[in-house]
């Protein structure tokens, strides 16, 4: 073979190799710093996008130049179908085919059919977690609000503990975080953590939510940390991000302070409609986030 007009030689390129290996061992900063994943990913959710449980969220997701989406286990409609091998091959074929990440899992179905309550919904946790391995994520959003809502419900909560002190072991065993996003303050999440004693039991930390609640989401994120949150939504719900009531550039703080990385998943109100709205906010979050 020739290369730039002057022949390689098998010894040529030995030494070659060898210099580019001593280069490493030399500068490893140079080569981690180039192959290292963003510390950061900003991604949003295939129902905000308008495209729930659709392989079509993926193109939308590609056009606003999103990391990724986070796609919805189904409907009872569609009876969950991405717990089809089929559906789960649609989807990663989307997923690859717009070079956008499948960044997590949903149920927010949860919301009229309460894991509280329905045995239905308890199948549909126990299974998100095949369907997580399937799809390659480690997160599963389950979803408690307007028919599954916690808030001043204790015989709810005993439910809810007994039922996920069940399915835990299955999460563990294949390192998948069941993510509990509610109304409850983070205290009240973390009673909950600790009942199930499940290190794959953890919050799924809405800011917008939290700051509608009147908590100090700044505080509750420190308090929380990286052992007890494992992703996060951008809300601010009327507003564009950096024009309303929650402080990213505080919550940025915070994160640092926790040493949070990983999907940062916008979930926001669209004032000026999908596509400029979401525009706006992935640039300012690409900013703050940086």
């Amino acid at each position: 073979m020739k290369y730039h007009g002057h022949r390689v030689t098998r010894r040529s390129m030995l030494r070659q190799l060898t210099a580019a290996a001593g280069a490493v061992a030399f500068f490893p900063h140079v080569i981690s710093a180039q192959d290292a994943a963003p510390r950061f990913r900003i991604g949003a959710c295939d129902w905000s996008l308008g495209k729930q449980s659709d392989v079509a969220a993926f193109a939308v997701a590609k056009e606003l130049g999103l990391d990724g989406v986070q796609v919805s286990l189904g409907t009872e409609a569609n009876d969950m179908h991405l717990r089809r091998p089929e559906i789960q091959q649609q989807f990663l074929d989307a997923a690859s085919q717009e070079g956008v990440a499948i960044a997590s899992l949903a149920i927010g179905e949860l919301n009229r059919i309460p894991y509280k309550s329905d045995p239905r919904a308890e199948v549909w946790v126990s299974d998100s977690i095949d369907v997580c391995t399937a799809l390659g994520v480690n997160v599963v959003l389950l979803a408690f609000f307007s028919e599954g809502d916690l808030r001043d419900d204790p015989q709810g909560v005993d439910t809810v503990v007994e039922r996920l002190k069940r399915v835990a072991p299955k999460a563990e065993d294949v390192g998948v975080y069941l993510a509990i996003e509610s109304w409850l303050s983070g205290p009240q999440h973390l009673e909950i953590i600790e009942r199930v004693g499940s290190p794959n039991v953890k919050v799924y930390y809405d800011v917008g939510n939290s700051h509608l609640r009147g908590y100090d989401i700044y505080q509750e994120i420190r308090d929380l940390g990286t052992e007890h949150i494992c992703e996060f939504h951008a809300k601010d719900y009327e507003h564009i991000f950096g024009q309303g009531k929650v402080d990213f550039v505080e919550v940025r703080k915070a994160m640092d302070d926790i040493g949070y990385s990983g999907w940062i998943q916008i979930e926001g109100a669209q004032p000026l409609g999908l596509m400029e709205s979401y525009t706006a906010d992935e640039k300012y979050l690409r900013q703050v986030f940086s």
